[in-house]
């Protein structure tokens, strides 16, 4: 009954402290007539941290340690099954458009986590306490196709898995009454039903709200997680051989702890692998990295084995990627990351900069090259801090927590999670938590750009032409509402309407400190870009001696040239900016939406009027 404990004792009980004290219990329960089920399990729950401890440390027999740690949770499992399972139920919603690659992977780490740690058990294939709406909001038929196939392949596996399809969701959505379906239009969207698609990662995950309470039996024991299609339920080490994505934390378990002992409403997990913002934000600390490399490489020899190896970027927390990390209350020294080459076995620095230059304009889609977070063990996974943004890839809420949505998704702006976090906090303070359950982030997959869909990206692959403009536009404004909503519960009371006036003179102040940084960063980037163009094609250096590396520096090209497309004097977005008469316009749609968010949470709470 308890083979795996004993043996993970007697094998590391000389080398983890703690393990010694545990045997001894163990052995007392074992000798023991009177020993009760519930005893039994204490001592997993005791075991875990140990082992925890042990394996993210320093030098540790990673692997070893991992399986065993897996095979306890297994273990655990069955006794808990034979004493009865009361632990929440959850339902997890993955919002998803045109992206199947990314719906692949994400299902599959969670049938990983599944399979690896047992949580729950399976009752005929099936695991018992785990089910998940795929909510599409594709346009493109054929990637709906995919979709549907990928929910049959997963099904076949085990995984309690459904498509909320386009016809469903605009179904739920009209048995609302017409005039509560009109109060929330901005929340579910307004959308006819020929055009049901790309209504926003906002607004489809509201709808799978909707589909939460549909399928929702115990409101006491169940627990909603959403969850992007870029997310992999794992997270990422530094090895000699480069980024390993690991199955090291049993999210279920963990989460299901949290909320049976404490008062927790929400809880966000954050995430590590690629940052969770924009390349919008991203261009002046990419530059600084990317100039850095070159001037690096221009010391070496083209022949010479390469050096980039070893490096690690910043652990998560610290915004380490983000140009204006300062906004957030971090304070960075001006520094560079070196470049961690992806290439295995032996190769020159010639093939280095070939492998570089391919992945450089993926910088574009929002992969940093050398800023990605790494995971940190810390403290454990279940300390709570208080939370101030929401993270709309990895957040989970019980019943009563549905009511505190991430609001203003018609406006199609970035940041909608730190804003809805703003004021999520000062509504519910301490029940708004963060803890160490962060997912593995991913903005790109194996099958390219080109089978990728990013909402404000446009890219033309013959051209190795793209177009962010729509999303720097949404940025910005986005950085307009969240920082005048973060000033705006401090002067208000988020329960109660905020005042136009109060609204108005809080933007204005906001807006000119943003157009101040933003001139700033438009400045560096435009300086950067020219520094960059002079270093690797007028300086002499050795690559543009190199006909073989000719490729690599045309893609080096149409990353400079969509740089200067995107950031430079002549960009739409940063004119879009500029332009007092744009700027009027979207100013006024956000003093629309904070002077209705209260009206609009009423209604919305309303569905869920019968929680306490």
């Amino acid at each position: 009954m308890t083979t795996h404990l004993a043996e993970c004792i007697s094998r590391y009980q000389s080398a983890i402290p703690g393990l010694v004290d545990l045997g001894r219990q163990l052995q007392d329960l074992s000798t023991s007539s009177s020993g009760a089920p519930d005893e039994f399990i204490d001592l997993y729950e005791q075991c875990y941290p140990l082992l925890e401890k042990a394996m993210w440390s320093a030098g540790s027999d990673f692997h070893p340690l991992l399986d065993n740690y897996q095979a306890l949770f297994r273990e655990h499992e069955s006794l808990i099954q034979q004493r009865g399972d009361d632990r929440h139920h959850f339902i997890l919603s993955i919002p998803v458009a045109d992206r199947p690659p990314h719906l692949r992977a994400c299902l599959e780490s969670i049938y990983q986590v599944c399979t690896l740690y047992d949580y729950g058990g399976k009752t005929s294939g099936a695991w018992d306490k785990i089910r998940i709406i795929v909510a599409e909001d594709s346009r493109d038929e054929n990637n709906i196709r995919r979709h549907l196939e990928l929910v049959e392949e997963y099904r076949h596996k085990g995984l309690q898995v459904l498509h909320f399809g386009l016809s469903e969701q605009y179904e739920l959505l009209q048995s609302l009454p017409p005039h509560q379906r009109e109060q929330l239009g901005h929340l579910l969207t307004t959308q006819p039903r020929e055009r049901f698609y790309l209504k926003g990662q906002a607004a489809n995950r509201n709808l799978s709200y909707l589909k939460f309470l549909q399928l929702t039996q115990n409101r006491d024991r169940t627990l909603y997680y959403l969850v992007d299609s870029d997310q992999h339920f794992c997270v990422n080490r530094q090895t000699e051989a480069g980024e390993e994505a690991v199955y090291a934390l049993n999210y279920f378990h963990a989460i299901d702890q949290i909320f049976r002992t404490t008062d927790t409403l929400m809880l966000t997990g954050k995430m590590v692998g690629d940052p969770p913002v924009s390349p919008s934000v991203m261009a002046v600390n990419f530059l600084d990295d990317v100039t850095a490399f070159f001037t690096r490489l221009a010391g070496l020899d083209s022949a010479q084995a390469c050096r980039f190896h070893g490096s690690q970027g910043p652990l998560a927390g610290g915004a380490a990627y983000h140009d204006m990390a300062g906004l957030f209350g971090f304070e960075h020294k001006p520094t560079s990351f070196d470049y961690p080459c992806q290439l295995e076995g032996e190769h020159d620095h010639g093939a280095c900069l070939t492998d570089f230059a391919r992945r450089l304009n993926a910088f574009f889609f929002g992969e940093h090259l050398f800023r990605k977070s790494w995971f940190s063990y810390g403290s454990g996974f279940t300390q709570l801090a208080p939370a101030r943004t929401v993270y709309p890839g990895n957040y989970v809420v019980n019943y009563a927590g549905l009511k505190y949505i991430i609001p203003f998704g018609h406006l199609r702006l970035r940041m909608s999670g730190p804003t809805a976090g703003r004021l999520i906090a000062a509504e519910i303070v301490g029940r708004f938590a963060a803890c160490n359950l962060p997912n593995l982030h991913r903005r790109t997959t194996e099958a390219g750009l080109d089978d990728d869909f990013r909402p404000g990206v446009e890219l033309d692959g013959a051209q190795q032409s793209i177009d962010l403009s729509n999303e720097f536009e949404r940025q910005f404004f986005g950085d307009l509402m969240l920082f005048s909503t973060e000033e705006l519960v401090k002067q208000a009371d988020v329960n109660q309407p905020f005042a136009q006036k109060v609204i108005e003179a809080v933007i204005a102040g906001k807006e000119a400190e943003l157009l101040a940084l933003y001139q700033q960063k438009h400045e560096a980037i435009v300086a950067r870009n020219r520094k960059l163009h002079e270093l690797v094609f007028n300086a002499g250096h050795w690559w543009v001696r190199s006909p073989g590396l000719a490729p690599a520096l045309r893609q080096v090209q149409s990353f400079i040239d969509n740089i200067e497309r995107n950031f430079g004097e002549h960009a739409p977005a940063w004119r879009q900016i500029q332009s007092a008469g744009h700027r009027a316009q979207r100013k006024h749609q956000i003093v629309e939406a904070l002077m209705h968010y209260r009206a609009e949470r009423d209604a919305w709470d309303s569905l869920f009027q019968e929680v306490v």
